[in-house]
């Protein structure tokens, strides 16, 4: 058994090497969804297995459960051609071996130890432009892989140390932005040189032995704390089904449901009652869906280490014809919103048995907004993407984030003003948007509304978002938020997508404006519990209209009744 402090010391090292690399690369990257909104992570991962050890504080949790997997496929490619060497980095951004999206790449590094792998290095980081037919590479209406990006199974970046340059040419060739690529490309590559430098010094300060039985002790005991949590738990099943609002092709819902039975300290996850496989991009793969439920899991049990060890006590049923675990060729790019669902259900699900632990739904969509076109007399090419923001929902112990961001990760909402800056776009409205969070004893926070000018002669406008037919949900008797929205300008004045959230190839022209209004979170506890005082205070704060309030809280009649 290792000493209980000396394990916290070196607990404290590992992460704060995950939380290194994360700074590396946000300081150093091109593309400000890296540099600003921070869609990237870093992580340590086991030799063998390629089970996570331990995650940076400051990058997507997403990435680092999905990238158990990814290291696994480099270990077993590895192994086909002699076993990984010293100074061997992989790269590749196969959303079916590891992966999410085509706009995720990967690099994967081995750490030696006298002449063996003692841990793998790993760094993900959303690039800017990937290829495909959509700039920016949210493409609602692909309806396989091969319109959504170049994909790249894992392949050597460097072997034994020698960067592979006809590999870069390859990636760059591909790329509306290489510059952009080249540059968050390097980021990741010094990241990881930094990791292996600073694990070099770990090992070195306290040993090889000493090290990994810290590892191993913290995933047992992450593992432990699980079953322990899980015990807590009543015995028994639980139900939750929430829904996608079509596929970008045809316009019918998505069930997404989770049957959620604890037994015997294990869990069990099933979603054979989800939707089949659709024909358009929000089907993910096994690893997605995995990873998602770890960082659900990890929301509900916040005590919880966050490593491989969460998962042990748990078991997954999800059947091979499901829109959650499908293989190539079938279009995954908007894998976001899939698994914003799929955390949606399990807060749904753990509502119904232990209500304290969970929270209302989040506003369950990132919105992804590209516009792009040329500017300038020599007609460079421009690409604008981004995603945006919304509530949270309402929790045991108070309301909701007001315009917060996806809880499928730790990134920021790029500010307005880089934007501004990169792009030929103004913002002439960035607000909180008034009654969008779903009434309760604790409120859903408010979502917002981002309204923008074009600023160029034209442009291409591409959405993929979601909630434009489902508002996300309250729980424990909390109300429901509202809908998203998304509207345009044409010359024949505003328009909206058919689909609800998704539209591709929207032409726009110099003044004209798109304009967002994001979902809040959905509420908490019934709201006939709320504080008046709490209420009062959000009429005069402007997050509820005195209408809204009597109308989902009667409050105006409590007053009228008062006097």
């Amino acid at each position: 058994m290792i000493d209980p402090v000396l394990l916290a010391i070196l607990k404290g090292r590992l992460e704060q090497i995950a939380d290194e690399m994360d700074a590396t690369l946000f300081r150093s990257a091109f593309n400000p969804i890296i540099a600003e909104a921070h869609d990237a992570s870093h992580g340590i991962y086991d030799a063998k297995t390629g089970d996570t050890l331990v995650q940076g504080k400051s990058g997507l949790p997403i990435f680092v459960g999905v990238m158990a997997f990814a290291v696994k496929a480099v270990i077993e490619k590895a192994a086909k051609s002699g076993g990984p060497k010293d100074g061997d980095v992989w790269i590749f951004n196969d959303p079916y071996a590891g992966g999410t999206h085509l706009s995720d790449f990967r690099l994967v590094r081995p750490l030696f130890r006298n002449g063996e792998v003692f841990c793998y290095l790993a760094s993900v980081g959303h690039w800017h432009d990937v290829g495909g037919n959509v700039p920016g590479n949210y493409n609602p209406v692909a309806t396989e892989s091969f319109q959504e990006g170049m994909l790249i199974p894992p392949v050597k970046l460097f072997d034994r140390g020698e960067l592979r340059q006809d590999v870069i040419d390859i990636l760059s060739s591909n790329s509306r932005l290489p510059n952009s690529l080249f540059g968050d490309l390097n980021g990741q590559i010094n990241a990881l040189d930094l990791g292996v430098k600073r694990m070099t010094e770990l090992l070195s300060d306290y040993g090889d032995e000493t090290v990994s039985g810290a590892l191993d002790e913290l995933k047992a005991r992450a593992a432990m704390l699980m079953r322990a949590e899980i015990d807590k738990l009543p015995q028994g099943t639980v139900s939750a089904e929430d829904y996608l609002d079509n596929d970008g092709i045809v316009d019918e819902p998505l069930t997404i449901a989770l049957d959620l039975t604890i037994e015997n300290g294990r869990m069990v996850m099933d979603f054979s009652r989800s939707s089949l496989a659709c024909a358009g991009p929000v089907n993910i793969s096994r690893a997605t869906t995995i990873a998602a439920c770890y960082v659900a899991l990890k929301h509900v049990f916040g005590d919880v280490p966050a490593n491989a060890g969460v998962l042990e006590p748990v078991d997954f049923v999800i059947p091979e014809d499901s829109l959650l675990s499908v293989v190539a060729p079938k279009p995954v790019g908007g894998y976001t919103e899939t698994i914003l669902r799929l955390i949606d259900v399990v807060f749904q699900a753990i509502a119904k048995i232990a209500p304290e632990r969970s929270n209302g739904c989040a506003y369950g969509t990132i919105n992804a907004l590209s516009l792009a076109g040329y500017r300038g007399a020599d007609k460079k090419r421009w690409v604008m993407f981004s995603f945006f923001g919304g509530g949270h929902g309402g929790h045991p112990e108070g309301d909701g984030l007001n315009h917060g961001n996806a809880p499928i990760s730790t990134a920021t909402i790029p500010p307005l003003e880089i934007l501004e800056a990169a792009y030929p776009v103004m913002f002439t409205q960035w607000a909180l948007r008034p009654d969008s969070g779903g009434a309760g004893k604790s409120r859903g926070g408010l979502g917002a509304v981002y309204e923008l000018e074009l600023l160029e002669e034209s442009a291409d406008v591409f959405l993929f978002g979601e909630r434009g037919r489902f508002a996300p949900k309250g729980v424990a008797g909390g109300r429901n938020s509202v809908l998203n929205s998304f509207s345009y300008e044409q010359a024949d004045g505003e328009h909206h997508p058919p689909m609800a959230s998704k539209m591709v190839g929207i032409k726009l022209k110099r003044g004209q404006k798109v304009r967002l209004e994001t979902p809040g979170g959905g509420g908490y506890g019934p709201a006939s519990e709320r504080d008046p005082t709490r209420i009062e205070r959000d009429i005069a704060l402007g997050y509820v209209s005195a209408d809204a309030a009597e109308r989902d809280y009667g409050h105006g009649l409590k007053k009228d009744a008062a006097a």
